[in-house]
């Protein structure tokens, strides 16, 4: 029998999610991102809870970081693997959020996803980048490529979102795109 080892503590601390969520409705989804990586908008719990960050945001594009941690281990002894596809997820569709203008959301329908390479603390920090594929009126695709800061690829997926309407109750086209 082994001797417990000792116990460590995690903290996590967050902002009212409502804040961000109501004056994003309002905004360029592009515009929203932007607020949030330069501080003027709250970011997800989710992000304060896993512990990760939003770090670039473009047209088409969204980058994510994080460092692994103990508190990411499954009883493996590595990063769960459920870390990189939340990272995938978030810049992914990110990525389609860029695209999309305000009062318009969107939402996650299928995420598959590949994991090539054990995460551990020894890996270093990651960067998580979603492009959109194809953004139709209530479809949208994205690709997405977990990597070290070497450029080694730890896991990589594609999602489909579901554009959802806007308030008025119609979707504005989006440029040179099909109906899908």
């Amino acid at each position: 029998m082994t001797a417990a080892a000792p116990s460590r503590t995690r903290t996590v601390t967050w902002e009212d999610p409502h804040i961000g969520a109501q004056a994003g409705a309002g905004m360029p989804g592009l515009d929203y991102l932007r607020a949030m990586i330069a501080g003027k908008l709250p970011a997800p719990p989710l992000a304060r809870t896993v512990g990760f960050s939003l770090v670039e945001a473009d047209e088409g594009r969204a980058t994510f970081e994080i460092e692994p941690m103990e508190f990411h281990y499954n009883p493996s002894g590595a990063v769960h693997g459920g870390v990189a596809c939340t990272l995938l997820d978030s810049a992914m569709g990110c990525a389609v959020h860029t695209t999309l203008p305000a009062g318009v959301g969107y939402t996650t329908v299928e995420l598959k996803v590949n994991l090539v390479r054990a995460i551990t603390v020894r890996t270093g920090p990651l960067r998580a980048e979603g492009r959109i594929i194809h953004r139709g009126n209530r479809i949208a695709t994205a690709e997405g490529h977990l990597r070290d800061r070497d450029g080694r690829l730890y896991a990589h997926g594609t999602t489909t979102c579901i554009i959802l309407p806007h308030a008025s109750g119609k979707n504005p086209p989006s440029e040179g795109a099909r109906d899908s």
